[in-house]
Protein backbone atom coordinates (compact mmCIF):
# COMPACT_ATOMS: atom_id res chain seq x y z
CA UNK A 1 0.00 0.00 0.00
CA UNK A 2 1.60 3.36 -0.75
CA UNK A 3 1.41 6.14 2.08
CA UNK A 4 0.34 9.35 2.45
CA UNK A 5 3.61 10.07 4.66
CA UNK A 6 5.22 13.08 3.52
CA UNK A 7 8.08 13.52 5.51
CA UNK A 8 10.82 14.97 4.34
CA UNK A 9 9.00 17.03 1.92
CA UNK A 10 8.33 20.61 1.72
CA UNK A 11 4.50 21.91 0.36
CA UNK A 12 4.00 25.75 -0.54
CA UNK A 13 0.36 26.45 -0.63
CA UNK A 14 -0.76 29.59 -2.03
CA UNK A 15 -3.55 31.34 -0.50
CA UNK A 16 -3.97 29.38 2.57
CA UNK A 17 -5.42 31.57 5.83
CA UNK A 18 -8.84 29.72 5.63
CA UNK A 19 -11.15 27.26 3.98
CA UNK A 20 -9.77 24.76 1.54
CA UNK A 21 -6.36 26.44 1.61
CA UNK A 22 -5.83 26.10 5.18
CA UNK A 23 -7.18 22.59 5.49
CA UNK A 24 -4.65 21.29 2.79
CA UNK A 25 -1.70 23.00 4.70
CA UNK A 26 -3.22 21.25 8.07
CA UNK A 27 -3.14 17.83 5.57
CA UNK A 28 0.17 18.56 4.64
CA UNK A 29 1.34 19.11 8.17
CA UNK A 30 -0.25 16.35 9.73
CA UNK A 31 1.65 14.02 7.88
CA UNK A 32 5.13 15.41 8.42
CA UNK A 33 5.42 17.99 5.55
CA UNK A 34 7.13 21.12 6.42
CA UNK A 35 4.44 23.87 5.00
CA UNK A 36 4.88 27.39 3.77
CA UNK A 37 1.38 28.97 3.14
CA UNK A 38 0.67 32.46 1.73
CA UNK A 39 -2.12 35.23 2.34
CA UNK A 40 -2.19 38.63 1.00
CA UNK A 41 -1.61 39.84 4.49
CA UNK A 42 1.32 38.76 7.01
CA UNK A 43 -1.26 39.11 9.68
CA UNK A 44 -3.50 36.84 8.39
CA UNK A 45 -0.42 34.37 6.77
CA UNK A 46 0.94 34.60 10.32
CA UNK A 47 -1.95 33.61 12.05
CA UNK A 48 -2.41 30.47 10.14
CA UNK A 49 0.88 29.28 10.44
CA UNK A 50 0.51 29.23 13.81
CA UNK A 51 -2.73 27.35 14.17
CA UNK A 52 -0.82 24.82 12.34
CA UNK A 53 2.28 24.75 14.60
CA UNK A 54 5.27 22.57 14.05
CA UNK A 55 7.32 24.19 10.86
CA UNK A 56 4.71 25.79 9.56
CA UNK A 57 5.56 29.30 8.03
CA UNK A 58 3.18 32.18 6.84
CA UNK A 59 4.16 34.47 3.65
CA UNK A 60 2.01 37.99 2.98
CA UNK A 61 2.34 37.66 -0.34
CA UNK A 62 -0.80 38.72 -3.03
CA UNK A 63 -0.83 35.55 -5.39
CA UNK A 64 -0.56 37.73 -8.89
CA UNK A 65 2.71 39.58 -7.47
CA UNK A 66 5.46 38.69 -9.34
CA UNK A 67 8.27 39.56 -7.30
CA UNK A 68 6.51 38.54 -3.93
CA UNK A 69 5.57 35.06 -5.69
CA UNK A 70 9.71 34.80 -6.52
CA UNK A 71 11.11 36.59 -3.08
CA UNK A 72 8.66 33.40 -1.74
CA UNK A 73 9.79 30.56 -3.64
CA UNK A 74 13.43 31.47 -2.78
CA UNK A 75 13.15 31.35 0.65
CA UNK A 76 10.85 27.90 0.80
CA UNK A 77 14.21 26.79 -0.97
CA UNK A 78 16.52 28.52 1.52
CA UNK A 79 14.62 27.84 4.95
CA UNK A 80 13.85 23.85 3.66
CA UNK A 81 16.60 23.19 1.10
CA UNK A 82 13.54 21.87 -1.26
CA UNK A 83 10.13 22.33 -3.23
CA UNK A 84 8.25 19.01 -3.30
CA UNK A 85 4.54 20.13 -3.79
CA UNK A 86 2.90 23.53 -4.93
CA UNK A 87 -1.19 23.93 -3.98
CA UNK A 88 -2.87 27.19 -6.68
CA UNK A 89 -5.40 27.95 -4.02
CA UNK A 90 -5.75 31.74 -4.32
CA UNK A 91 -9.12 32.24 -5.76
CA UNK A 92 -11.51 35.34 -6.67
CA UNK A 93 -14.93 36.15 -8.02
CA UNK A 94 -15.61 39.99 -7.78
CA UNK A 95 -17.83 39.47 -11.24
CA UNK A 96 -21.60 38.08 -10.23
CA UNK A 97 -24.34 38.56 -13.18
CA UNK A 98 -24.41 37.78 -16.52
CA UNK A 99 -21.02 37.61 -18.94
CA UNK A 100 -22.05 40.31 -21.07
CA UNK A 101 -22.56 42.79 -18.44
CA UNK A 102 -19.30 42.54 -16.70
CA UNK A 103 -16.34 45.02 -17.31
CA UNK A 104 -12.65 44.78 -17.55
CA UNK A 105 -11.66 45.56 -14.75
CA UNK A 106 -13.47 42.55 -13.13
CA UNK A 107 -12.72 40.43 -15.55
CA UNK A 108 -8.89 41.11 -15.15
CA UNK A 109 -9.37 40.37 -11.38
CA UNK A 110 -11.00 37.25 -11.94
CA UNK A 111 -8.55 35.88 -14.15
CA UNK A 112 -5.96 37.40 -13.02
CA UNK A 113 -6.25 35.65 -9.44
CA UNK A 114 -7.89 32.56 -10.83
CA UNK A 115 -5.63 31.43 -13.90
CA UNK A 116 -2.74 34.11 -14.43
CA UNK A 117 -1.74 33.49 -10.52
CA UNK A 118 -1.17 29.57 -11.12
CA UNK A 119 0.66 29.96 -13.95
CA UNK A 120 2.94 32.22 -12.42
CA UNK A 121 4.22 30.11 -9.66
CA UNK A 122 3.99 27.01 -11.31
CA UNK A 123 6.49 28.29 -13.77
CA UNK A 124 8.42 29.89 -11.01
CA UNK A 125 8.21 26.81 -9.05
CA UNK A 126 9.32 24.45 -11.80
CA UNK A 127 12.79 26.72 -13.11
CA UNK A 128 13.83 27.08 -9.20
CA UNK A 129 13.45 23.65 -8.36
CA UNK A 130 10.56 21.04 -9.51
CA UNK A 131 12.04 20.72 -13.34
CA UNK A 132 15.26 19.52 -12.02
CA UNK A 133 14.17 17.94 -9.13
CA UNK A 134 10.87 16.63 -9.33
CA UNK A 135 7.58 17.50 -7.65
CA UNK A 136 3.87 17.89 -8.00
CA UNK A 137 1.64 20.69 -8.58
CA UNK A 138 -2.37 20.51 -7.64
CA UNK A 139 -4.51 23.66 -8.73
CA UNK A 140 -8.18 24.25 -7.41
CA UNK A 141 -10.23 24.52 -10.06
CA UNK A 142 -13.90 23.96 -9.30
CA UNK A 143 -17.48 22.20 -11.14
CA UNK A 144 -18.49 25.43 -12.35
CA UNK A 145 -15.56 25.20 -14.80
CA UNK A 146 -17.42 22.34 -16.07
CA UNK A 147 -20.95 23.56 -16.65
CA UNK A 148 -22.82 27.01 -16.89
CA UNK A 149 -24.40 28.29 -14.19
CA UNK A 150 -26.39 31.69 -13.64
CA UNK A 151 -24.82 34.43 -12.40
CA UNK A 152 -20.94 33.09 -12.02
CA UNK A 153 -20.17 33.01 -15.80
CA UNK A 154 -16.67 34.91 -15.60
CA UNK A 155 -15.69 32.75 -12.57
CA UNK A 156 -16.51 29.51 -14.08
CA UNK A 157 -14.92 30.44 -17.44
CA UNK A 158 -11.58 30.93 -15.16
CA UNK A 159 -11.90 27.65 -13.84
CA UNK A 160 -12.58 25.75 -17.31
CA UNK A 161 -9.28 27.77 -18.08
CA UNK A 162 -7.88 26.58 -15.44
CA UNK A 163 -8.43 22.97 -16.11
CA UNK A 164 -6.84 23.43 -19.45
CA UNK A 165 -4.28 24.83 -18.41
CA UNK A 166 -3.72 22.15 -15.62
CA UNK A 167 -3.55 19.39 -18.53
CA UNK A 168 -1.11 21.73 -20.61
CA UNK A 169 1.06 22.45 -17.72
CA UNK A 170 0.79 18.23 -17.56
CA UNK A 171 2.59 17.97 -20.70
CA UNK A 172 4.96 20.82 -20.50
CA UNK A 173 6.53 19.58 -17.31
CA UNK A 174 6.45 15.90 -17.51
CA UNK A 175 8.06 13.67 -16.58
CA UNK A 176 9.37 15.80 -13.50
CA UNK A 177 6.47 17.07 -12.64
CA UNK A 178 3.32 16.26 -12.30
CA UNK A 179 0.17 18.31 -12.54
CA UNK A 180 -3.28 18.27 -11.67
CA UNK A 181 -6.41 19.88 -10.20
CA UNK A 182 -9.24 19.36 -7.76
CA UNK A 183 -12.80 20.51 -8.90
CA UNK A 184 -14.82 21.30 -5.81
CA UNK A 185 -18.21 21.75 -5.67
CA UNK A 186 -20.46 23.55 -2.56
CA UNK A 187 -18.01 23.95 -0.04
CA UNK A 188 -18.65 25.51 3.23
CA UNK A 189 -15.88 28.36 2.56
CA UNK A 190 -16.34 32.65 2.90
CA UNK A 191 -15.93 32.30 -1.04
CA UNK A 192 -18.99 30.57 -1.63
CA UNK A 193 -20.88 31.40 0.70
CA UNK A 194 -23.39 33.25 -1.44
CA UNK A 195 -23.88 29.39 -2.82
CA UNK A 196 -25.07 27.87 0.67
CA UNK A 197 -25.23 30.46 3.48
CA UNK A 198 -29.18 30.45 2.89
CA UNK A 199 -29.84 27.88 1.28
CA UNK A 200 -27.60 24.82 2.63
CA UNK A 201 -31.02 22.40 3.38
CA UNK A 202 -31.74 22.67 -0.42
CA UNK A 203 -28.44 22.21 -1.42
CA UNK A 204 -27.23 19.13 0.97
CA UNK A 205 -30.94 17.72 -0.22
CA UNK A 206 -30.70 18.04 -4.09
CA UNK A 207 -26.96 16.96 -2.98
CA UNK A 208 -26.20 12.85 -3.93
CA UNK A 209 -24.65 12.64 -0.50
CA UNK A 210 -26.81 14.75 1.16
CA UNK A 211 -24.38 17.68 2.42
CA UNK A 212 -22.68 20.28 1.63
CA UNK A 213 -19.17 20.03 1.04
CA UNK A 214 -16.22 20.64 3.97
CA UNK A 215 -12.92 22.17 3.55
CA UNK A 216 -11.17 18.86 4.54
CA UNK A 217 -13.29 16.83 2.06
CA UNK A 218 -11.05 18.52 -0.82
CA UNK A 219 -8.09 18.55 1.57
CA UNK A 220 -8.28 14.89 1.44
CA UNK A 221 -8.14 14.81 -2.32
CA UNK A 222 -5.41 17.64 -2.92
CA UNK A 223 -3.64 15.22 -0.55
CA UNK A 224 -3.92 12.16 -1.99
CA UNK A 225 -3.17 14.01 -5.68
CA UNK A 226 0.59 15.45 -3.93
CA UNK A 227 1.18 11.67 -2.55
CA UNK A 228 3.20 9.00 -4.05
CA UNK A 229 -0.01 7.23 -3.85
CA UNK A 230 -0.55 9.09 -7.04
CA UNK A 231 2.77 9.01 -8.87
CA UNK A 232 1.15 7.84 -12.05
CA UNK A 233 -1.38 10.54 -12.55
CA UNK A 234 -1.07 13.75 -14.57
CA UNK A 235 -3.22 16.07 -16.40
CA UNK A 236 -6.52 14.99 -14.57
CA UNK A 237 -9.05 16.67 -12.59
CA UNK A 238 -10.53 14.98 -9.79
CA UNK A 239 -13.75 16.10 -8.93
CA UNK A 240 -15.05 16.01 -5.13
CA UNK A 241 -18.76 17.30 -5.04
CA UNK A 242 -20.74 14.88 -3.55
CA UNK A 243 -22.10 13.85 -6.31
CA UNK A 244 -23.72 17.75 -7.51
CA UNK A 245 -21.83 18.01 -10.74
CA UNK A 246 -24.68 14.56 -11.32
CA UNK A 247 -27.25 16.47 -10.99
CA UNK A 248 -30.48 17.08 -8.01
CA UNK A 249 -30.98 13.63 -6.78
CA UNK A 250 -34.66 14.70 -5.63
CA UNK A 251 -35.68 13.69 -9.17
CA UNK A 252 -34.65 10.08 -8.42
CA UNK A 253 -37.78 7.99 -6.54
CA UNK A 254 -35.72 7.04 -3.73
Amino acid sequence: MISTDLKGRTALVVGASRGIGLATAQAFAAVGADVVLTSRSQESADAAAAEIGGTAVGVGVHAVDEDGARRCIDDVLERFGGLDILVNNAGTNPAYGRMADQDHSRFAKTFDVNLWAPLLWSGLAAKAWMAEHGGAIVNTASIGGMVAENGIGVYNASKAALIHLTKQLAMELAPTIRVNAVAPGVVRTKLAEALWAEQEQSVAAATPLGRIGEPDDVASAILFLASDGARWITGETLVVDGGQLLGDVRAFVR
